[in-house]
C-alpha cells in the first residue's frame, strides 16, 4: 500500500502524541520573512481531511488538521501577508498570500457549533507532541479533487493501516457534538 501517499505527515507511520505538550509555532513555506502563528494549547481531533477546501501539501490526497481553543491562537509575525482564501465559507481559512500555505482557519458564526475552535495544520510546527491524527473525515471528497474512483478501496485500506478510521463525515464524536449543538439550540434538549 506504500504506493498510496495519504499525508506526508503520516505515509511512515502515525506519530504519537505527548501528554505534556503544550502547542508550538506554526510557519508557512515562504524562504524568508514567514508568516509565524503561535499556538499556546495541544490541538484536538487530530485527522487527516479529503474536503476540497482545506489546504494539502503537493502530492498529498489528504490535508493534516485539528483544532485549538481560538484564544490560543495568534499571529505573531508578519501578519501582513495573510488573506482569507474565501470570505463566503464557513471556516475562513486565512493563508499565506505569498506561498499559499493556510496557517489558521476561525469561523465567526457564533452560533455555529466549533465556534471558538481554531483550525491549524500540524505539520506547519517543527515541535515534536501535538496529538496523533486520529481519523480521516470526508474520505471520498479527494475524488472531487481528481483522485482515481477506482482506487477508493485501496486509499480506504491504506488508512484503515494507518490506523485513521474513513469517514465521509466528520468522527462519531464530532458528529455528536454537532447534532448536541443543534438540538440545544432548537430547544429539543
Amino acid at each position: 500500500m506504500s504506493g498510496i501517499n495519504i499525508h506526508p505527515s503520516v505515509d511512515n507511520g502515525v506519530k504519537a502524541g505527548s501528554d505534556q505538550f503544550s502547542g508550538g509555532k506554526l510557519y508557512c513555506h515562504c524562504s524568508s520573512n514567514q508568516v509565524e502563528v503561535t499556538v499556546k494549547a495541544q490541538c484536538m481531533h487530530n485527522h487527516v481531511c479529503g474536503c476540497t477546501k482545506c489546504w494539502k501539501p503537493s502530492g498529498a490526497l489528504f490535508s493534516q488538521v485539528a483544532v485549538v481553543p481560538r484564544d490560543a491562537v495568534s499571529v505573531t509575525a508578519n501578519e501582513d501577508k495573510l488573506k482569507v482564501v474565501d470570505s463566503s465559507a464557513t471556516i475562513q481559512r486565512h493563508a499565506c498570500q505569498n506561498c499559499g500555505v493556510h496557517m489558521f482557519g476561525r469561523i465567526e458564526d457564533t452560533s455555529h457549533p466549533f465556534y471558538g475552535l481554531d483550525f491549524i495544520h500540524t505539520e506547519l510546527s517543527s515541535e515534536q507532541g501535538w496529538t496523533a491524527p486520529e481519523f480521516a473525515a470526508f474520505t471520498s471528497s479527494i475524488i472531487e479533487s481528481g483522485a482515481d474512483p477506482e482506487q477508493m478501496g485501496a486509499v480506504r485500506s491504506r488508512l484503515k493501516e494507518l490506523g485513521l478510521e474513513p469517514y465521509d463525515c466528520l468522527s462519531p464524536p464530532l458528529m455528536d457534538a454537532i447534532a448536541t449543538h443543534t438540538a440545544k439550540a432548537k430547544g429539543v434538549l
